[in-house]
C-alpha cells in the first residue's frame, strides 16, 4: 500500500522518516528529493561474484552543473530517510529529466536504511543539460511491508556515497 500525505506527515513527525523536510516538496502520495552533491567518477570498479570494487569519487564544488550528452555523475540527495522497520520505498525520475534526455539510476530503499540518498544521473540525450543544487531530481514513493522483515545494515548505511 502507498503511504499517503496525511500517513507520511505522521511518519515524518513521529519517526523523522525525512530529514531536511520541505512542505513544496511533499505531494499526494510521495515527496520530491532535492539535489544536493555531485560526485564525477574518479577510477574504474568492478562488481565480481565475491568481491566487489566501487570506483573512487570526486565532488563537484558547483551551484549549476552542466552534464555534457553521454556523461554519468552520482549526485547525493539533500534529504536524508530513516526507514522504520515497516516501511520501503522506490524512487521514481521526476518528468522534467526524461523530458530532457536525463535519467537516473536508483535502487530499492530497504526498511532500516538511514542516510542521504545516491543516485546515477546520466545525459542521455546529444545536447547539454544544467542542473541547479537544490532542484526537484526525484521523487519517492513509501510503501508499508507487510509480515517480516529484515532492517536494512549494509555497506551504503548512514548515506555512504561509494
Amino acid at each position: 500500500m502507498i503511504l499517503g500525505r496525511s500517513e507520511l506527515l505522521e511518519l515524518i513527525r513521529e519517526k523523522n522518516l525525512i530529514e531536511s523536510f520541505s512542505d513544496d516538496s511533499l505531494g499526494g502520495a510521495g515527496y520530491d528529493l532535492r539535489l544536493d552533491k555531485i560526485y564525477r567518477l574518479a577510477s574504474n570498479s568492478m562488481l565480481g561474484v565475491t568481491d566487489r570494487r566501487t570506483p573512487d569519487v570526486k565532488q563537484v564544488d558547483y551551484d549549476s552543473y552542466t552534464l555534457g550528452p553521454g556523461d554519468y555523475v552520482l549526485v547525493e540527495t539533500l534529504e536524508k530517510v530513516n526507514m522504520p522497520a515497516d516501511v520501503a520505498a522506490r524512487v521514481l525520475n521526476r518528468s522534467t529529466l526524461f523530458r530532457c534526455g536525463v535519467s537516473l539510476f536508483n535502487a530499492f530503499i530497504d526498511p532500516g536504511f538511514k542516510g542521504t540518498l545516491t543516485f546515477g544521473m546520466k545525459n542521455l540525450s546529444n545536447m547539454d543539460f544544467t542542473v541547479e543544487r537544490g532542484s526537484r531530481i526525484a521523487q519517492v514513493i513509501f510503501e508499508k511491508v507487510s509480515g517480516d522483515t529484515i532492517e536494512y545494515d549494509g555497506k551504503y548505511q548512514g548515506g555512504k556515497v561509494v
